[in-house]
């Protein structure tokens, strides 16, 4: 596994139950701002979702990705809600009650 992949990994270990991050704020704390795209393609290949929680990364306007790896975005939605997160009536994760952006 590269340091990209490892950095990736370790911050989204950091994001606490009941919040989300995205992925360029994933990016960011992985040491490569520019490369939210990349935080997808390493999450993609996440091979232990209960210790790596990837269902905590959303879009940086709260939306959910169509692709999560782990059985589509409603298998997503009802991790999040089981843990508290809020959600917008649109759909969209709440990120002003609910947005994690580091070790604050």
């Amino acid at each position: 596994m590269n340091e990209f992949s490892e950095n990736v990994y370790a911050a989204v270990r950091k994001i606490p139950r009941g919040m989300v991050s995205n992925y360029g704020c994933i990016a960011f704390l992985a040491g490569k701002p520019r490369a939210a795209r990349g935080v997808g393609f390493v999450l993609h290949r996440n091979t232990d979702p209960v210790y790596t929680p990837c269902h905590r990364v959303v879009f940086k306007d709260g939306s959910l990705c169509s692709g999560y790896v782990f059985g589509g975005p409603e298998v997503q939605r009802k991790r999040l809600l089981e843990e508290g997160v809020q959600f917008l009536p649109d759909g969209r994760v709440d990120m002003e009650a609910c947005g994690w952006y580091g070790e604050e």
